[in-house]
């Protein structure tokens, strides 16, 4: 019996061309669009456009991320409308239902990101005096006043710091209210107005040299408030916080700066001292805890006041020029 075996492979001629004018287009599926349906809903297309309109807002804008989250959630919710109402299709409708959420989650984080930090109304001229300026965030500021600080107060008379016995290593404050008045020995040297730091001179001087005491008396000359960090906690806090670090630097070093100039102008006035404020920092690396140290090395008080005074001459007239052309 004769057995035929057909080969699977077939010969083309190397002279065959095939004939691609007469050949039939056959679809991938059954499913080829050959009439296109309908247009989709009104609903259908809002949705897209609130999508569209989310992706091309600028990143420029301030909210744009708000705005974006805000759009793409109303999409999603239009999206559940459309699929639910007109086209009948659940997966469409369950899978929009799960954009929906994550948008929607999004959107109240970064609203609640952006809510208004109520300052207390006790901190709050310190902090547009003197944090606002330079660009501090309220909720930065609020973490530093809310941990490791309270607001004390002291009446007339009442002593924040004496000479020789007060340790420097335990606090730094800053006046809020009232005015006191730092003195050497029953010598006055100058006043501390309202959002002034108190001790800013002990502060910068004890960073390298831990247990030394006041070499001045400051006592409450009104009734103050003022408000006193832990400097230990303080530390820790600004060595986490590396711009609030430096702000710090700057704040303190242009208090230290007003500090010397109203040791050469004990009438300065509070006025005069916010108009200060407005000028740069011209002796932020200079301790006035040395200059207070250079009057208490004197054994006669009045000589040393005086050579003092002569010593930080230059220094005040370097401040005065810029000060009396303030507006």
């Amino acid at each position: 019996m004769n057995t035929t075996v057909m080969s699977p492979l077939t010969v083309t001629p190397l002279d065959f061309i095939p004939d691609f004018k007469n050949a039939t287009l056959v679809p991938f599926n059954e499913t080829a669009c050959e009439n296109w349906k309908e247009i989709h809903h009104l609903v259908f297309h809002v949705a897209n456009i609130c999508f569209a309109v989310g992706l091309v807002i600028p990143t420029t804008l301030n909210l744009h991320m708000i705005l974006l989250r805000g759009l793409l959630t109303i999409g999603c919710a239009l999206f559940i409308i459309w699929a639910t109402l007109y086209r009948c299709a659940l997966d469409i409708m369950i899978w929009n239902s799960v954009f929906l959420v994550v948008n929607l989650l999004h959107f109240i984080y970064l609203v609640y990101k952006r809510r208004p930090i109520k300052i207390e109304k006790e901190l709050s001229s310190l902090y547009k005096r003197m944090f606002e300026p330079l660009h501090v965030p309220p909720e930065l500021f609020q973490r530093l006043t809310g941990q490791f600080c309270n607001i004390q107060t002291l009446k007339t008379g009442q002593a924040y710091a004496a000479e020789d016995k007060t340790s420097v290593d335990d606090r730094l404050s800053v006046l809020l209210k009232g005015k006191m008045k730092v003195s050497y020995r029953g010598h006055f040297l100058h006043n501390i107005y309202p959002c002034a730091f108190i001790d800013s001179p002990e502060f910068r001087s004890t960073q390298m040299n831990r247990g030394e005491k006041f070499q001045v008396t400051i006592i409450a000359d009104d009734n103050c408030k003022f408000l006193c960090w832990s400097r230990e906690r303080l530390t820790y806090f600004l060595e986490s916080e590396p711009f609030l670090y430096e702000i710090f630097k700057y704040l303190i070093g242009k208090d230290i700066t007003n500090k010397l100039y109203s040791l050469n102008d004990p009438t300065l006035n509070d006025k005069t001292s916010k108009k200060i404020d407005r000028q740069p920092s011209l002796c932020s690396q200079l301790s006035v805890m040395q200059m207070r140290n250079s009057i208490a090395s004197t054994s006669d008080s009045e000589d040393g006041l005086q050579m003092f005074l002569r010593g930080t001459s230059s220094a005040s007239s370097l401040l005065t020029g810029p000060a009396e052309h303030l507006p």
